[in-house]
């Protein structure tokens, strides 16, 4: 899109049309105090020239290598075309659709992603994105406290194993609310929610229980018996999922002997997202018809106009910039448009055999990286349980020199938890996706092995819970 600055006597002819003198008068308002900042660090200006190498220089510090870290963020192949399409400016610049009439082609792609998104997991009622995965979490808290008639503890069973940022930002949300949290710990065998440990709950008031799939290990849990568990005990099931796992496994809708969970969530950064820096992504959040009105975000409708011909409207607005902030489920619930055209695209490209094809590659994938890894002297699996595309595997050094030398050669080998887990020391987790060849995987092994031959006994660091 091109730009069209305003020249001077545009500038001048505006600032006569109001009657003021210059632009400083607009902002006359606010206190002198506040606007005497000191910039006199910021340089005064740079041209085109100097502006580009700038920022080329500065793209060039970006380390280039093999990434197996995973733990939240993917490194998935994404088609040319899905970017070629998501910044052409009709979908580049398109504003919030309020007026239907002028916005058919975002609303349409905003109702097939909801579409498509539904197919993913098995639920009835999507909504048009959040802001990541975690805060998609954080809503769907607040969505099972609200709707969760039976319940007025506002008690959360959390696992350990969920994803450590998602129950950090959830409890950040929510915490100040009067919601708590309980955490399931995880057995030492599998990395799975220790079920046993639920029986201390059992018969008591229970809001909602969140059900991972898979957990931040990547191990595959038993959501059926924590669906049936979260239910049989009159609570919501929250479904905290990886769309491509989705291609694999059972979805969230499937869960249990009933009819599923009550709310899914999860992030869509694996359909069509790079890993860019860490962002922007967006969160995934659908559940079952009836608990509709109580999801925050927007709904795009399919209806006929006046003559018989589609179209496709704003459905459900509930959040507070378009009713009474009273009666809004979310203040802080804007959508990811852009992010959500992508992943669109990039799921109407690869179609269901596509994306099963990329769960599948990179299921297999890790388990060739594992034994690969595994094979090396003290190099051990630390959970049994069957797995996804992530594993955990525990180091006879210490995790964080060996993934620092592991970088310097130009391998980022995993991502170390035993910051989040006192009891997982020099424990990382790997992950190996569609896009590794059988010569990456070789290349880790062969680099790790040197490592380790090179590397320092182990020492337990100290880390927090």
């Amino acid at each position: 899109m091109a730009f069209i600055p305003h020249t001077e006597a545009d500038i001048r002819h505006m600032l006569g049309a109001v009657g003021v003198e210059n632009i400083d008068d607009l902002f006359d308002e606010i206190d002198p105090r506040l606007r005497g900042v000191d910039l006199s660090s910021v340089p005064t200006h740079a041209d085109e020239r100097a502006i580009t190498r700038e920022m080329h220089e500065r793209a060039a510090r970006d380390a280039d290598g093999l990434c197996f870290v995973g733990a939240g963020a993917y490194e998935h192949h994404v088609p040319a075309a899905v970017w070629e399409l998501t910044t052409r400016g009709e979908f580049y610049s398109a504003y919030t659709p309020y007026q239907p009439e002028a916005s058919q082609g975002t609303l349409q792609v905003t109702y097939e992603y909801q579409t498509m998104i539904c197919g993913l997991t098995g639920m009835d009622v999507s909504n048009a994105s959040l802001y990541d995965g975690a805060s998609a979490l954080a809503e769907a808290v607040l969505m099972a406290v609200r709707g969760n008639r039976k319940s007025r503890a506002n008690r959360i069973l959390m696992p350990a194993s969920v994803h450590p940022f998602y129950r950090q930002v959830a409890t950040n949300i929510c915490a100040n609310q009067g919601i708590q949290f309980e955490t399931i710990g995880f057995e030492a065998a599998s990395g799975r929610a220790d079920q046993s440990a639920l029986d201390q709950w059992t018969g008591e008031d229970v809001t909602a229980v969140v059900v991972p799939q898979p957990n931040f290990f990547g191990v595959l849990e038993d959501v059926d018996a924590l669906t049936d568990w979260a239910h049989n005990n009159g609570a919501f099931a929250i479904g905290v999922v990886n769309p491509v796992a989705l291609a694999l496994v059972s979805p969230p809708g499937d869960w249990g002997s009933g009819d599923g969970v009550d709310i899914a969530v999860g992030e869509g950064q694996p359909l069509g997202a790079p890993l860019s820096g860490g962002g922007p992504y967006f969160g995934i959040l659908c559940c079952r018809t009836k608990h509709a009105r109580q999801m925050p975000g927007r709904v795009v409708g399919k209806t006929v106009d006046a003559e018989g011909e589609t179209g496709y409207v704003l459905t459900l607005q509930p959040r507070e910039q378009h009713i009474r902030r009273s009666k809004a489920t979310s203040n802080i619930c804007t959508n990811q448009g852009l992010l959500v055209t992508a992943a669109t695209i990039h799921m109407s490209l690869l179609g269901p055999d596509g994306l099963q094809n990329v769960a599948a590659h990179s299921a297999a994938n890790t388990r060739k990286l594992v034994d690969k890894l595994t094979a090396l002297r003290g190099v051990e699996r630390v959970f049994e349980a069957p797995f996804f595309h992530e594993c955990a595997l525990r180091l006879p050094v210490d995790s964080k020199t060996a993934l620092d030398e592991l970088a310097s050669r130009g391998i980022f080998g995993g991502y170390a938890i035993d910051a989040h887990y006192d009891a997982l020391s020099n424990v990382i987790i790997v992950c190996a996706t569609e896009t590794k060849t059988d010569a990456d995987l070789e290349a880790y092994a062969t680099t790790l092995a040197d490592v380790l031959d090179n590397g320092k006994p182990a020492r337990r660091r100290v880390s927090a819970a």
